[in-house]
């Protein structure tokens, strides 16, 4: 599978809530949780051709990664969910396609909503 696309974030269930989402094929990449620099670089590595994406949650955690992933890949684009749902897995799906696709991913119409809930 070759894909454009990758999106970094945190755990699992963030994974597992993003991947039904999608209507193309992106690579979504895990850093179970706090990762160091040189952990970042090797997960990175694969998908330097790829266009990367980071979607953290909104918390002193999510904060920590976004800004080692700035310093070690700048040209990624870092998308942020609502403060209200604080985790990437607790925010709605309607929510989190919404975010997606004013991101110019190509989303599952279904997840779309015409507002986006706060």
């Amino acid at each position: 599978m070759i894909v454009d696309k990758c999106i970094i974030v945190e755990g699992r269930s963030d994974k597992l809530n993003i991947a039904p989402i999608f209507a193309e094929d992106v690579k979504i990449i895990c850093t179970n949780g706090t990762i160091s620099e040189d952990a970042l670089l090797d997960l990175i590595e694969p998908f330097e051709e790829c266009k990367l994406y980071t979607l953290f949650d909104a918390d002193n955690s999510g904060e920590k990664l976004r800004k080692l992933t700035k310093r070690i890949y700048s040209e990624a684009v870092h998308l942020f969910i609502p403060r209200t749902y604080i985790e990437v897995a607790n925010a709605p799906r309607k929510v989190l396609a919404n975010l997606l696709s004013e991101a110019k991913f190509s989303v599952h119409k279904q997840y779309l909503s015409s507002s986006i809930e706060t």
